[in-house]
């Protein structure tokens, strides 16, 4: 769950305010779409959420964690009930597709058998079955993503926050990865996906926020259509 109540971050260095008042709450298991164009504050905000700035004021709360009180020895174990998906995929290029999700386990501690276990299933999942060998550089830009996806997922977070997932794939791989999320948020884990693309976000029926300006300027639960 995000619980968010007069949330303002202004960043000193600049003096620029890059979010002014804003509230909102994402419920566990919803999916939602965060869209706004550049500078609007999608970024800030997904930032606010995974823990890489603090509210200047407002009250911020991520899967029971405050993030404006946070002590950074912490922060691990928050993160550790997200997942994040990165629009340049962010692959390790010397790693193979299965070692490049494993890994995501090894650095929380997993043990080999479970492992073991849980990446094939997960690469199965998102569609990667037989490819576990493939270094990044002979994937698709599509098959890329949905690595990074399976990484994201490999250690059970209770959200997948996407950001831009689809900004480097063409309309048709982009509907595939959507698909691909639609199905994982079925399947219980909580969707938060920051992007720009109007096309895609209305081929959903899904819940959407609007920013812009630093402001919640919309929010449909219907989704569909937004206007900016």
């Amino acid at each position: 769950m995000v619980y968010m109540q007069n949330v303002r971050k202004v960043y000193e260095s600049s003096n620029t305010v890059a979010l002014d008042n804003v509230s909102l709450t994402i419920e566990d298991g919803e999916f939602v779409f965060l869209v706004g164009p550049s500078g609007s504050g999608k970024t800030t905000l997904m930032k606010l959420i995974t823990g890489e700035v603090r509210p200047t004021s407002g009250k911020v709360v991520v899967n029971d964690f405050d993030m404006g009180t946070i002590k950074r020895r912490k922060l691990p174990k928050m993160r550790r009930t997200l997942g994040v998906v990165f629009q340049d995929y962010r692959l390790i290029e010397n790693m193979n597709v299965y070692d490049n999700v494993a890994f995501a386990m090894r650095v929380v501690g997993a043990p080999n058998s479970e492992i073991k276990t849980r990446v094939p299933y997960i690469l199965e999942l998102v569609g990667l079955e037989g490819r576990e060998k493939r270094m990044p550089g002979e994937l698709s830009g599509g098959e890329q993503q949905r690595v990074g996806i399976a990484r994201a997922l490999v250690n059970s977070p209770r959200m997948i926050v996407a950001d831009e997932p689809t900004g480097n794939l063409d309309p048709a791989r982009s509907l595939e990865l959507m698909l691909l999320l639609e199905k994982i948020n079925e399947m219980g884990t909580t969707v938060v996906v920051v992007t720009h693309e109007k096309e895609l976000v209305n081929a959903f029926s899904k819940r959407v926020i609007t920013i812009d300006c630093g402001e919640k300027t919309g929010d449909s639960v219907e989704g569909g259509y937004y206007d900016l």
